[in-house]
């Protein structure tokens, strides 16, 4: 055998290649065919294949000659490729086939006559308008169904009644405009109407939905959260609708109810959601509260009430909230934060406040803290007192406000400080600053700073990164360090040094 050829077969058996893999694609095992930009299904296919994957390319239509040597195929997904038509009967002989996928196609119909051991079908992104009944006959092991961003404008419940097995069903992105019921599914554990036009939802819907975890309804236009929901209920989600007024008397037997999902709506006010006693998330950004909400279920975990009309934070809307670790108050108009409002959240960590009216660090925050955000506030100062408890914060989000010193005092005391946000405020770039800045720098802390306002011969020059303003401290803090040697009378080795590393943008003050 002549050398070339020896080396062809080694690169082709340490590639997977195969000698009958069809032109533009590739078969990285005896199983496995992966083909792009084709013009139609190869008929060269290896007959051991299980497993075909077709992508960008230029099939109009599929028909049963295309399968006739791949009855070993498990897996057929066929995305984006233009294909508008399915013949009659064309998967009908792939028995083995489990998984049909035409993603991102321009598909009329669902393909009729599907084998029936077939166990996900996705026809996402095509141009469905219509379920028929005859589409989903006879697969009863069929198990994830998904029909997003087609043209179905209604459904009939008894359209999907053969689907005994059916746990997945997902026909979000349609023009579905109403529901009838009941919907006859009782392994369903999954549902996602997303971005329909639903404007109500029958309550005889859910009858036989009585494994159903996970409900989605966001997008719709629906003003009211439909009733008799199934007690197996997980998480919710009715985002960006119109609701007014939630009825959580309504819903008290959702008792294994733990996420519910209510932002971009209508809502004014929240009361009486300790009704689901087990919700450990809750959230309601995007709406209209002036208040917080009244009574929630002491197991809460996560609070979202950013974006709305807030203007207090009291004592009493946290007093039984021990589990609460994320708190997100941004982006609202709070100006009053009673002083140990959280102290009873002795598992918070994360506490979103910018974008309010404060003037001040909130008093007796809970040790626990992590990440503080305080961002475009009006606060001032920074006062030792506001932040001496926080032992464990590690981000402190100070952006945009109205601060002009940096006391050294107040920060001295949080020892896991690894990010220090301060740009966007008006600095008095004093050399003191320059010292608090460097001693946190010494100690790990990221300072990220900003533009001077005072004095006048040092505004708009970055936050102490001035190669004159280093010069101008440099010869201060010597002379400070020569008053202080002269009064103490110190010894050489106790005297404090002062090192300078110049880079391009700044002088890095080191002390020891």
């Amino acid at each position: 055998m002549c050398l070339p050829l020896v080396l062809f077969l080694l690169l082709s058996l340490s590639e997977g290649f195969s000698p009958n893999c069809p032109g533009r694609c590739s078969c990285e095992s005896l199983q496995l065919v992966q083909c792009y930009r084709l013009t139609e299904v190869p008929t060269s296919i290896p007959a051991t294949t299980k497993r075909l994957f077709i992508s960008h390319s230029k099939i109009k239509h599929l028909q049963l000659s295309n399968f006739t040597q791949t009855l070993a195929l498990e897996d057929f997904i066929l995305l984006a490729s233009g294909t508008e038509s399915v013949e009659n009967d064309t998967f009908k002989t792939l028995s083995t086939l489990k998984t049909l996928e035409l993603w991102k196609n321009k598909l009329r119909r669902v393909p009729t006559v599907l084998p029936a051991n077939l166990e996900v079908l996705k026809l996402n992104d095509n141009s469905i308008p219509i379920l028929h009944g005859s589409d989903f006959e006879g697969l009863k092991k069929l198990r994830v169904l998904e029909l997003k961003n087609n043209l179905i404008s209604s459904f009939s419940p008894s359209v999907l009644s053969s689907l005994v097995s059916l746990q997945s069903l997902m026909l979000d992105g349609n023009n579905m405009e109403s529901v009838a019921g009941p919907l006859t599914l009782p392994r369903l554990t999954q549902m996602s109407m997303e971005n329909n036009k639903l404007h109500l939802i029958p309550g005889s819907f859910f009858t036989s939905l009585q494994s159903l975890q996970f409900l989605s309804f966001s997008g719709n236009l629906l003003t009211k959260i439909p009733s008799n929901l199934p007690k197996s209920l997980i998480s919710l989600k009715m985002e960006r609708n119109q609701l007014k007024v939630v009825r959580f008397r309504e819903m008290k037997h959702l008792e294994n109810l733990s996420h519910l999902y209510l932002s971009e709506n209508l809502l004014s006010s929240i009361d009486g959601a300790q009704l689901l006693a087990n919700l450990i998330t809750l959230e309601l950004s995007q709406n209209q509260l002036q208040t917080l909400p009244l009574r929630l279920p002491a197991r809460l975990q996560k609070l979202d009430c950013s974006n709305n009309l807030i203007q207090r934070v009291t004592v009493q809307d946290f007093q039984d909230l021990r589990d609460l670790k994320h708190l997100f108050l941004d982006n609202n108009i709070v100006s009053l934060f009673e002083a140990g409002a959280l102290q009873r959240c002795s598992q918070l960590s994360n506490l979103a406040l910018e974008q309010n009216l404060l003037l001040s660090i909130p008093l007796r925050l809970p040790g626990t803290l992590a990440r503080l955000d305080l961002k475009g506030n009006v606060i001032q100062d920074i006062a030792e007192r506001e932040l001496k408890d926080l032992k464990q914060l590690q981000v402190l989000n100070l952006r945009n406000n109205k601060i002009s010193a940096l006391d050294l005092k107040a920060l001295e005391g949080l020892p896991r400080l690894r990010h220090l946000y301060l740009d966007g405020n008006p600095w008095n770039c004093t050399c003191s600053l320059l010292r608090a800045r460097e001693v946190l720098k010494a100690k790990g802390t990221d300072v990220r700073g900003g533009q001077c306002a005072a004095p006048a011969e040092r505004l708009g020059e970055s936050w102490m990164s001035s190669k004159k303003i280093m010069r101008q401290c440099e010869q201060h803090l010597r002379m400070t360090e020569k008053s202080k040697d002269t009064k103490k009378k110190s010894k050489p080795e106790e005297q404090i040094s002062l090192r300078i590393n110049m880079d391009d943008d700044y002088y890095d003050y080191e002390i020891d």
